[in-house]
Formats: C-alpha cells, structure tokens, sequence
C-alpha cells in the first residue's frame, strides 16, 4: 500500500443505478483515520450499497475515490484485505461452533499464526467459554460479538458495519460500542449505519442519506444545525388532540411524539412562535423552547427528501 493518507474514505460523485434509478446519487464522503461515522437513513435509502461499493463488492456507475489510499475502482481486491465488513444479517455458519467459524474466516484471509490469532479473538470479545457452542444457539447479542471476531481476524484498517446492532438488547449494544470506540482509539476507522439515535450520538461524525442523496454530514451538533429547526417542548394533558391542531397551523412544520411529549417544531423562528401563541396559555399545558434534537432533524430531512421510487 502507499503511505498512509490521513482519510480513511474519500469519495467524490459515487453514484449507482438500477434499473435507470440511481439508488446513491452522487454522493461525496470524507472520513478521516481512527473516527467513528454514523451513516443514517431510512430502509432503502442506499447505504448498503453504498458501503458495498467502499469495500470493492460493488463498482461504481460514476464517481472516484479511495479507500485506505486505494482506488475503489483499480484496486477493489486490495481493499477487500484491509477491510472488515459486518453484514445485516448473520453470515456465518450457524452448525460450526463459534471456534470453527473463527478458524475458517482465518484460512479464508490467510491468517498467520492461525491459532494465536483465533485464540486472542475469543479473548478480546469474550467467547472463550462459548468456544465450542453451535454459532445457530446463540443469542443476537452473542452472534453479534461473532461476527466482529470475525471481521477482525485478519486485523483490518477499516471497518463496515452495516445494522450491526438490529435486534440486540440495549446491554449488548452498549457492548457492543465501548469495543468500537476501543477499536477506533487503537487507530481503526469505523463506518457504521444505525436506525438508534442513541447510537448516533456516540459517533464522531455522521451522514444522513435518504433516497440515494446525502442530505447532511458532520459533527452531530453541525447536523441538527443544517436543520435549521426551531423547536418548543409540550407536556401537558390532551396532547394527541393538541398535535393535530398545531399541525394545521402556518409556521408549524412538524409535530412529533416524544413520550409524554410533544416536539412542535418549523424552519422560521417567528412564525412558529405566532404559530403556538393562541395555544401557550391553555390550561394544563406548559411550553419550553429547547434545542431540537438529532431524531427532529432526522424526521425534517426525511420529510424534506425526494423520493427516487416516484
């Protein structure tokens, strides 16, 4: 490889199509070395195609880059060596034991030192009790830590995670990300996609991707402000027939649930505080301007985005 650049992906127009539709539309990606990006969208917005054209599974229909200073299109195979990919579903073999799953990715990547490197995988991720258990016996949380194992045998540089966490219990996801921040402070650059906010907000960076088009990127907090919310917290009582009234007002963008709460938010300060205002005095409610939060974004570049299907 060639001297280590200090992006770990830099992609510029990658774009896919199907059918004539292109399901990632001109997408631009910087991610630096040793960071941890959370990429977010809605199902079917083209992030595992996306993340499939980064590890060279897929070639792209327009667009150039480098993953880990290679050439995504000239050097797919190579980047396939460096890279560790985590698949939505479970992908190992479920009538191997966890141990024999391990020595068989080992072999795959040409692992030296096969053993010792089996041996310290089960360690690191603490399978050593379960060596021997069936891989189809196990638990989402366990099959999960199996699967990092696995992508992390041949001591890749980056690593792609895709839905790592759908259907595990909050324990094991929380887990499951103290390894990944223990990963990315040894060096290792992280792109993960997620549906929890909780889990975007231990990212260092995020992208938002929804119908093929990148629609936000940066530092949580830079992303809430691409926004461009307003938002005022209601708690009270009779908040369901309140949502609906706010959501017929001018000025009232999105109204949203949130627990015994409602968010009322919009794009223009003033016009959503004329907007409340005959409602701010109704008994057994109480109004607080906040700071909009990551899911209010999220929901406003979702209501915003242009669906592709159409």
């Amino acid at each position: 490889m060639s001297a280590p650049s200090a992006l770990a992906i830099e992609v510029k127009g990658l774009t896919k199509r199907y059918g004539g539709r292109a399901v990632v539309d001109h997408i631009d990606l910087a991610v630096p070395r040793g960071r941890i990006l959370g990429f977010l969208g809605p199902n079917g917005s083209g992030k595992t195609t996306t993340i499939r054209m980064l590890c060279g599974l897929l070639t792209p229909d327009e667009g150039t880059g480098t993953c880990l200073g290679l050439d995504i299109r000239a050097e797919a195979t190579e980047i396939k060596r460096h890279v560790g990919y985590m698949t939505q579903r479970f992908s190992l073999y479920e009538d191997l034991s966890i141990e024999e799953n391990l020595h068989f990715i080992a072999r795959v990547y040409a692992v030296p030192d096969r053993q010792r490197q089996v041996h310290d995988a089960l360690k690191r991720l603490g399978l050593e009790e379960r060596a021997k258990q069936l891989a189809g016996t196990l638990s989402g949380g366990w099959k999960q830590r199996l699967a990092l194992a696995a992508c992390l045998l041949h001591q890749p540089e980056l690593l792609l995670l895709d839905e790592p966490t759908a259907g595990v219990d909050p324990k094991a996801r929380r887990e499951f990300w103290d390894q990944i921040h223990s990963l990315a402070a040894q060096g290792i650059t992280v792109l993960v996609s997620t549906h929890y906010m909780d889990e975007a907000e231990r990212c260092h960076r995020l992208a938002y991707i929804a119908y093929g088009k990148l629609l936000a990127q940066g530092p949580a907090e830079e992303v809430v402000r691409q926004s461009g919310l307003h938002t005022w917290l209601v708690t009270g009582d009779h908040l369901a027939a309140l949502a609906d009234e706010l959501r017929a007002r001018l000025g009232v963008d999105m109204v949203s649930a949130f627990g015994t709460a409602l968010h009322a938010s919009g794009t223009d300060r003033d016009r959503l505080a004329a907007a409340i205002a005959p409602f701010r005095d109704r008994a057994g409610t109480t109004w607080t301007e906040i700071a909009p939060g990551l899911e209010d974004a999220f929901i406003k570049f979702m209501r915003d985005a242009q669906d592709n299907l159409q």
